[in-house]
């Protein structure tokens, strides 16, 4: 898991390391199976079934998680019969995910590719999932341009990535780091490639992308997506019929909720959707 091994996406020409540090591995192992991380999973599944079913989506839907390590998440839309698909570029994470499916006799597509071009046809897909993956990736428009394309009319792309407005993050281990001048972001970076893995958790590609909810929304607007939900509306969506969603629905209609959501969370999260032909 150590080997610098490196191979070819897609025919596309471009390469891409498919080797996982052991001190990473090692955590994502323990991490992937902690009863909060399913649970933070379960949440994220439930609010796209909710929000598709919302849409008029019924049935077996197509899903892909890029950057979906060991396919905790692919795995959760399987056991309710969707048709799952896992893009990592980690091989090793991938081969525990197949191992993790075929102990539940789950059948999902483990994709070993870089979400800069996915093996996916135009318009094949009704969900496309990037949960934490844009910040990792220096040419993060490509992997929208992707989500743009291989989604379907009335398509759903779900985005975690970082948050430039929050002094909250989970990149790097140091203090208000978001809020850091790019110069001195770029130092660390170089850092956590060479000489201090661990302020980076020993991954292979440290955050080097830093984004805020309307940045993101901009960018998809360029791309034909016509419909943003934050985290207020995630919240009111996935709550429905409870008193949580009554206090989201109040929130939503206040100037500066918004903008207080955004400040408190280390993440910027986003639902944007493709509109129908």
């Amino acid at each position: 898991m150590t080997n610098d091994s490196e191979k070819r996406s897609g025919g596309q020409g471009e390469l891409f390391d498919t080797s996982t540090d052991k001190r990473f591995f090692d955590y994502y192992l323990e991490q992937s199976q902690r009863p909060a991380t399913i649970a933070r999973f379960e949440r994220l599944a439930d609010l796209v079934l909710k929000v598709m079913a919302r849409q008029g989506h019924s049935g077996a839907l197509d899903i892909a998680d890029i950057g979906g390590g060991a396919g905790t998440l692919a795995r959760i839309f399987a056991r309710e019969g969707h048709r799952a698909t896992c893009v990592d570029v980690s091989e090793d994470l991938l081969a525990l995910g197949r191992e993790r499916a075929a102990e539940e006799e789950l059948s999902i597509e483990f994709v070993n590719h870089s979400a800069t071009r996915v093996p996916f046809a135009d318009s094949s897909l009704d969900v496309y999932l990037v949960p934490e993956l844009l910040e990792h990736v220096v040419d993060w428009r490509a992997v929208l341009d992707e989500a743009s394309r291989v989604l379907r009319p009335g398509g759903l792309l779900y985005l975690s990535t970082t948050n430039t407005i929050s002094p909250r993050q989970d990149e790097f281990e140091l203090p208000l780091y978001s809020w850091y001048p790019p110069s001195l972001k770029r130092y660390c970076v170089e850092l956590a490639r060479t000489t201090r893995p661990q302020l980076a958790n020993y991954g292979k590609y440290p955050a080097v992308n830093w984004f805020t909810w309307y940045k993101l929304c901009d960018a998809l607007r360029e791309r034909g997506f016509d419909r943003f939900l934050d985290r207020l509306d995630m919240i009111e969506v996935r709550t429905a019929g409870s008193w949580r969603a009554t206090i989201a629905r109040g929130l939503i209609k206040l100037p500066l909720a918004r903008p207080a959501f955004q400040l408190l969370t280390p993440n910027s999260l986003l639902l944007a959707f493709k509109p129908v032909a």
